[in-house]
């Protein structure tokens, strides 16, 4: 299914005031006699406690009212005893009844590439071959006619196959006849998958004689092309990198113009955090956007788990640990590839494709031992793991390196008192990794209780369900489908289920992933997926804010909306917990608030009043006109 577009305005001034104010790099304390810098009043505000049943805070989990002060909820509470805490520069933000939650924490993003896509050949949603090279014809048509076609690469994705018709993967010849002579390379939507055209092709030098590389498969149709050349399919990255070696990288520019779209887009759907894993580079434009107080949104940065060891160490020791809005987490490895692609390495063949396993990326005496040695060196590991194999080995080497995790529901470790802070010393203690699976789609049902046992976090998409479940079946057959996407079985093994989108492989839409936790629907609500899999919107919401803090080690700062936590919310035109499943989907963002500051307003931004206090009002319906078109 392709995402829900969603239209919104942004501005650039907004961006900005929000990002002065977020470069601070830990809150201030108030003092009691302080006035608050902001007052939010007459909501219907969800502090986010007594989402997990068994919450022993004694925050009510309601309130009209809080209070910001240098950009930490100080006071919460009823209308009236905020409003005597006023200060002649108090500005107050009159909410009109609107619900507000904590800002969501998107536990999974590629922003960068998210960014990118959105400005080069953009195919999500294509609905046939035809519309995609339809779509690569217009694009063309923009670039300056003194552009070298030969020089000039045509670069782009989000295509999904599975959406068309036919289901028929594309080919060269496909591309070849709209690419004008213009190198190209377009990644499949998971990011697994990528078709490059003729010209794409012979640049890295790709002929039928070329090996596949380690890990990854390169397409040839012996039954088109008798002489085995290459179809222009490239299965994995060791594959696509064989011509994204050849494409010029973006300078630094490009760089932080993709992640400002991307950004604006997180920003627009009520994400106040993400975790990110794009390259070094692009970590060094947000790092040159946060000194230039042009960064927004709080990132939690992943490192490359392939790097020697050093180079880990000497970038993660680049970088302020205690800096809540920029940090470095986990080390991303690829157990695997996708599901869709069929590269995500399963224990049987494909039930569609019973010559095919899936490609492990990993031999596991390998893995255990890099795994061991850098979990010893204190460093959060986080593996993509798709298929019930993949699962197996990120389990096996978290099992051989010894380590273990604590559940969210359960405070930090005494021994690690800063545990809310990843710390880098050589006390640095097994259970303070937190080590995470991502994706965590199919598992071996034994696989369960040993996720339980070694106190893994099952870093989740729920959006990608509502994709999947078109051919997911056909795929894994009825048997292993009972233990895919697994949200339920997960949390009643006690295990941390922390939630994200995978942007931009999904919307990051966090509304659709709620729609998907507690529904196991597609969106017409024509089809569902082993529904009794579905947790409740409680649930949902503590692994799409709580949960996904815990996993990069900021519970203490976000995902609450209570004194001493950041002042990160969302208003909404709704309120979630008391939605349909379908009123889901539907819901829009009113005003995303970060450090305290606004950060996007679905309408503009009202004048403040002609009195002595600065007021803000709320927008009662979202915005009708269009400015900006997501995804």
């Amino acid at each position: 299914m392709p995402p829900i577009l969603r239209s919104f305005s942004l501005s650039a001034s907004t961006l900005l005031l929000a990002a002065l104010h977020l470069l601070s790099q830990a809150p201030k304390a108030t003092s009691a006699n302080q006035p608050p810098d902001t007052l939010f009043l007459h909501g219907n505000i969800l502090t986010g406690a007594h989402l997990r049943a068994d919450d022993p805070s004694p925050t009510p989990d309601r309130v009209s009212g809080l209070a910001v002060s240098h950009g930490m909820v100080t006071a919460i509470g009823n209308d009236a005893e905020l409003s005597r805490l006023k200060g002649p520069r108090t500005r107050v933000v009159d909410l009109h009844g609107a619900f507000a939650m904590p800002g969501f924490n998107d536990a999974h993003t590629h922003m960068a590439e998210a960014g990118r896509q959105q400005l080069s050949v953009n195919l999500v949603g294509c609905r046939s071959l035809a519309e995609m090279q339809a779509r690569i014809r217009d694009y063309i048509a923009r670039i300056p006619p003194t552009a070298s076609a030969a020089n000039t690469w045509l670069l782009g994705g989000g295509w999904d196959h599975t959406l068309w018709q036919s289901r028929q993967l594309p080919s060269r010849s496909d591309l070849d006849q709209v690419t004008a002579g213009h190198p190209a390379i377009f990644s499949r939507v998971d990011g697994h998958m990528a078709l490059a055209n003729t010209a794409a092709l012979a640049a890295a030098g790709i002929t039928s004689a070329t090996p596949d590389p380690p890990g990854a498969h390169i397409d040839r149709k012996p039954d088109r092309d008798p002489d085995g050349q290459p179809t222009g399919i490239l299965r994995e990255a060791a594959a696509s990198a064989l011509v994204f070696s050849k494409v010029p990288p973006p300078n630094l520019a490009a760089r932080r113009k993709a992640l400002s779209a991307a950004i604006a887009d997180a920003l627009a759907h009520g994400v106040t955090t993400v975790q990110d894993n794009s390259e070094w580079d692009d970590f060094l434009a947000l790092e040159e956007m946060e000194h230039a107080h042009q960064l927004p949104i709080r990132v939690a940065e992943w490192l490359d788990f392939n790097q020697p060891l050093a180079v880990l160490k000497q970038r993660r020791g680049s970088h302020p640990a205690n800096d809540l809005n920029l940090h470095l987490t986990q080390l991303k490895a690829f157990m695997d590839g996708s599901l869709g692609s069929r590269t995500a390495a399963l224990e049987e063949p494909y039930t569609d494709d019973r010559s095919n396993s899936g490609l492990p990326r990993y031999d596991q005496e390998v893995l255990n031992r890099l795994s061991a040695e850098r979990a010893a060196a204190g460093f959060q590991l986080g593996f993509h793991a798709i298929g019930d194999r993949a699962n197996s080995m990120a389990l096996n080497a978290f099992s051989a390196a010894g380590q273990t995790a604590v559940p969210a529901s359960h405070p930090a470790p005494p021994a690690n008192p800063d545990a809310a802070i990843v710390t880098h010393t050589s006390a640095t203690t097994p259970a303070s990794l937190r080590l995470r699976v991502e994706h965590a789609q199919v598992l071996l049902p034994a696989d369960f209780d040993r996720f339980a046992q070694l106190g893994v976090i099952a870093s989740m998409q729920p959006s990608h369900l509502v994709t999947d479940m078109a051919w997911a079946t056909d795929r894994l057959g009825p048997e292993r489908s009972k233990y895919a996407y697994a949200w339920r079985s997960f949390l009643d093994h006690g295990v941390t289920l922390a939630f994200g989108t995978d942007f931009p492989v999904e919307s990051i839409n966090p509304f659709r992933g709620l729609y998907a936790a507690v529904s196991r629907a597609n969106e017409a609500g024509t089809q569902t997926f082993e529904p009794q899999e579905k947790i409740s919107i409680q649930q949902a919401l503590f692994a799409y804010t709580q949960a996904s803090a815990f996993a990069e080690f900021r519970e203490h700062e976000v995902g609450r909306l209570e004194p001493g936590f950041l002042a990160d919310l969302v208003v909404l035109d709704r309120d979630p917990l008391a939605a349909t499943p379908r009123d889901l989907l539907r819901t829009r963002v009113l005003q995303t608030v970060v450090n305290g500051d606004t950060v996007y307003t679905a309408t503009a931004t009202p004048q403040a009043s002609s009195t002595t206090t600065p007021q803000d009002t709320i927008p009662s319906t979202p915005p009708d006109a269009a400015k900006r078109s997501v995804r």
